[in-house]
């Protein structure tokens, strides 16, 4: 059987990356809040980040939220925006700037790669170029991430939305809070 990692959120112990399901379990087993997700391998210098969109139909707002894990440390993002030419595109506006907003972090911070999971397929199809970039929101998103590929490993991780993926729904409940909802 092939080794897993564990990374935890509000764990017993605080947030950490586990070796072993024993270990993570300990930490995760009748703690309220808690968050866990199992990886692979541990994937030194390789930021992993969740994003998610939100939109507000009254106020026209739209909402990213992203939780990004690296280096042992979690970083929450949660912003709105009132942005009339990207309100059209609603929650998308939200996934793609979740996006954004991780991508920019991870180059300011010098981080070298970075996988993007997300549960709208445009936010990997736009930037690996997959997608025809028709509206002047996504054609700003595939050119960001071209000049991010520069220094910036993108990969991404396509995830059913509101399918339970504890990490996801952070990033959606982060969004919905950026709009008061």
């Amino acid at each position: 059987m092939a080794k897993k990692y564990y990374a935890v959120k509000n764990g017993k112990s605080g947030d950490d990356i586990y070796q072993s399901w024993a270990e993570c379990e300990a930490q995760v087993k009748g703690a309220p809040g808690v968050l866990f997700k199992g990886f692979p391998s541990q994937r030194e210098g390789v930021a992993v980040a969740y994003v998610d969109g939100s939109y507000h139909d009254a106020t026209k707002e739209f909402a990213c939220g992203a939780v990004l894990f690296y280096g042992g440390e979690t970083k929450y993002f949660s912003h709105k925006y009132s942005d009339p030419a990207l309100a059209d595109m609603r929650n998308v506006a939200g996934e793609i700037m979740g996006a954004v907003t991780v991508i920019d972090y991870c180059r300011k911070a010098g981080i070298s790669a970075l996988e993007i999971h997300h549960d709208y397929e445009g936010v990997a199809k736009w930037a690996q170029g997959l997608w025809k970039a028709n509206k002047p929101g996504t054609q700003a998103y595939a050119a960001l991430c071209r000049e991010a590929a520069r220094d910036l490993k993108l990969t991404f991780v396509k995830v059913k939305g509101h399918s339970g993926n504890a990490c996801n729904d952070l990033a959606d409940r982060l969004a919905r809070k950026a709009l008061g909802l």
